[in-house]
């Protein structure tokens, strides 16, 4: 049977299950899970992270420290840090990690600076709770990113689209790759790039109550590639 594409009601009740006493998982079991199998999907060296202020930051955030402990060269760019105790804590073990950070005073030169001596951003700016307009400092850094011709890693939803839209307002992010978190999502039915589904962490249970019908990990794996044959069913 083919993988199910979530709604966002319904990829929200995933998380609150995953976090609540059925599922037992905190958020930072979650995050480490989600930002270990982004960094599984990068394979050139020179990686500028760029992260939000919300829970896809924090993926960001795990995913710089694991691409740094994998031998890679990551620098964060952070246009407005998140204020959550957990954000702070993820990047306080990248400062551990020696792993360089663009801060909020950091100028748009600079940005456009570090994107000229990077081989691939990967972008963890929105997540699926995002909702435009996209406001400043965010309506500056999406179109520089996208201008770069860099090559461009998603997480879970392109930043700037709709969950269950996609990119409709043609403000959004449009990646080369696409690491899916959980299950893909509904607005990722107009993805055309490469798609990995990341988060090996759903309980058979959840996946057999929500027909999830997800894909095999091989081994060890933390992400595995989703055939562009696979006919996407609405849950």
């Amino acid at each position: 049977m083919s993988i199910r594409y979530l709604t966002a009601r319904l990829a929200q009740q995933i998380d609150e299950e995953l976090m609540g006493a059925w599922g037992a998982f905190s958020i930072d079991q979650l995050m480490e899970l989600a930002g270990l199998s982004c960094a599984q999907t990068e394979k050139y060296r020179r990686v500028l992270v760029c992260c939000g202020p919300g829970n896809q930051g924090g993926d960001g955030l795990v995913a710089a420290r694991h691409l740094r402990m994998f031998g890679y060269e990551p620098t964060i760019y952070m246009p407005k840090p998140g204020s959550k105790d957990i954000y702070k804590r993820l990047h306080k073990q990248c400062d551990n990690m020696k792993i360089k950070s663009l801060l909020p005073d950091a100028t748009i030169d600079e940005l456009r600076s570090t994107l000229s001596s990077t081989d691939v951003i990967l972008d963890a700016i929105f997540g699926f709770s995002f909702k435009g307009p996209v406001r400043a400092p965010f309506d500056e850094v999406l179109p520089l990113i996208s201008s770069s011709k860099k090559p461009i890693v998603s997480v879970d939803i392109p930043s700037g689209w709709n969950v269950e839209k996609g990119n409709e307002e043609g403000v959004g992010i449009v990646p080369d790759v696409l690491v899916s978190l959980t299950a893909p999502k509904e607005g990722a039915r107009s993805f055309k790039g490469r798609h990995f589904l990341g988060g090996r962490f759903v309980p058979k249970a959840m996946e057999e109550r929500f027909q999830l019908n997800l894909p095999e990990y091989l081994g060890t794996e933390q992400i595995v590639e989703l055939s562009q044959e696979q006919e996407p069913q609405r849950l």
